[in-house]
């Protein structure tokens, strides 16, 4: 997911010094919403791993 969002920045930067702002403008949208939606997957992942990893450390003690 994170390389699609990349990619998507690269074209967009690659259209705009081709001159096509509309795919720009569309390439960096769609790499922002990609990129917005990795960084909540991460954050849930990580929450989630940290609240296992406390359940068991608790269980142990």
């Amino acid at each position: 997911m994170l390389k699609a969002a990349i990619t998507f920045f690269i074209l967009g930067v690659l259209a705009m010094l081709l001159g096509s702002f509309g795919i720009f403008g569309l390439s960096t949208d769609m790499g922002e919403m990609i990129l917005s939606i990795f960084f909540i997957f991460a954050l849930m992942s990580f929450i989630g791993s940290a609240e296992i990893e406390r359940k068991r450390h608790k269980d142990i003690h």
